[in-house]
């Protein structure tokens, strides 16, 4: 049997609630079901305004526009991430601005991005990495000093927080996923929050294809029309009725997701006590998700042996992500502030294991084999 990275997880009422939905004769976007969706979020996370898009990369776009940003503004972000977080900047002619992540989290280094501003700098976008929160009080002091737009990049960071603040709830700006990696899916998805109660018509506004037709659903206006530049953001009522399946359950997603992460990390402390792996850290003031399970190990060479060796049992890991810094497009469109490490390390090191919800079965195999391809390869 073969063990997959990835196995997307149903709790039993997305398929009753899509026939809800199509029984209601409302299947495109901003029906009953994304109302829920939206609601749940604003409640759960303690944020300002949820809005469900067709996914994270969306979320990121509509960010993008709302920082008013003209050709050579530059936005400060981590290299170690998801295209998507780069590319909506880069599309409305800022410059991404790459620094180094830390050691322990890989998250940005916070100590790195107040040395990065420059009189162009207008943003500055912050990744949750394997939802273990950056370290926002700092982060959230450096934007204030220099009147930064503070965007959360919250894509792995539904059910996890920081000092007890939900993430996505503290920046002016942030977004999920609901990708079938993520821990809470519909397949693909996003949402966007909006903590700033100065941006939500905007928001609105470019979500609805630069169309005022929010407005006009509450009644505050008797027609609606175009008004601005946006696009069509929405997600079906289909992509929301399974969300809102998910939703109603993750809190016992999250917890199963824990065990699993937690099983996972006693099982490699002993080889870690050897030199051979590291395990994630995550800071006591931090409460993750269990969003994934990664080793970083000795070296690059080690990881693709590493992989090759489960592989070899059917058992499939997977590496992340290329630098932002290094790829094509990043040397196209954006620039580095100073060395990049750790950054470098991590992306060459880095190997997450399968994590999903049925995983418990098999997870002492996993585990052991995972344990017998160390000792074989590092």
């Amino acid at each position: 049997m073969r063990i997959p990275f990835n196995k997307p997880h149903m709790t039993g009422r997305e398929l009753e609630y899509i026939a809800e939905a199509h029984h209601g004769r409302h299947l495109s976007g901003d029906g009953r079901f994304t109302a829920r969706c939206q609601d749940w979020l604003e409640r759960t996370l303690d944020c300002g305004k949820a809005l469900l898009t067709h996914s994270c990369t969306g979320a990121l776009e509509i960010t993008a526009l709302l920082a008013n940003l003209k050709p050579g503004d530059e936005v400060i972000m981590p290299s170690f991430t998801f295209v998507s977080t780069a590319n909506a900047f880069a599309l409305r002619g800022a410059v991404p601005v790459f620094v180094d992540i830390r050691n322990d989290t890989l998250n940005i280094d916070e100590r790195l991005v107040e040395a990065a501003v420059t009189e162009k700098t207008r943003a500055v976008v912050v990744v949750h990495y394997a939802g273990v929160a950056c370290e926002m009080d700092a982060i959230l002091a450096i934007a204030a000093r220099h009147k930064l737009l503070l965007i959360e990049d919250a894509a792995h960071g539904v059910m996890a927080y920081y000092r007890g603040r939900a993430l996505g709830s503290m920046g002016p700006l942030a977004t999920l996923s609901f990708h079938e990696t993520k821990n809470v899916i519909s397949g693909e998805g996003g949402a966007l929050l909006v903590n700033d109660a100065s941006l939500i018509d905007r928001a609105e506004v470019i979500r609805e294809k630069g169309t005022d037709r929010s407005r006009f659903m509450r009644g505050q206006v008797d027609k609606y029309t175009w008004v601005g530049l946006g696009s069509s953001f929405l997600p079906s009522e289909i992509v929301a009725a399974f969300l809102f399946a998910q939703m109603q359950d993750a809190e016992a997603i999250t917890a199963r997701r824990l065990a699993i992460w937690q099983r996972y990390h006693v099982a490699f402390a002993a080889v870690e006590a050897e030199g051979k792996v590291r395990r994630p850290i995550v800071p006591p003031h931090c409460a993750h998700n269990a969003h994934l399970y990664y080793l970083l190990l000795p070296s690059f060479a080690a990881r693709g042996a590493f992989i090759a060796e489960m592989e070899r049992h059917d058992i499939n890991c997977v590496f992340h992500y290329v630098p932002l810094h290094s790829s094509p497009a990043g040397v196209r469109y954006g620039r580095i502030h100073g060395e990049l490490p750790v950054t470098e390390r991590a992306s060459g090191c880095l190997v997450r294991l399968p994590l999903w919800l049925g995983l418990e079965d098999c997870l002492d195999l996993v585990t052991n084999r995972a344990i017998s391809a160390i000792q074989r390869t590092c």
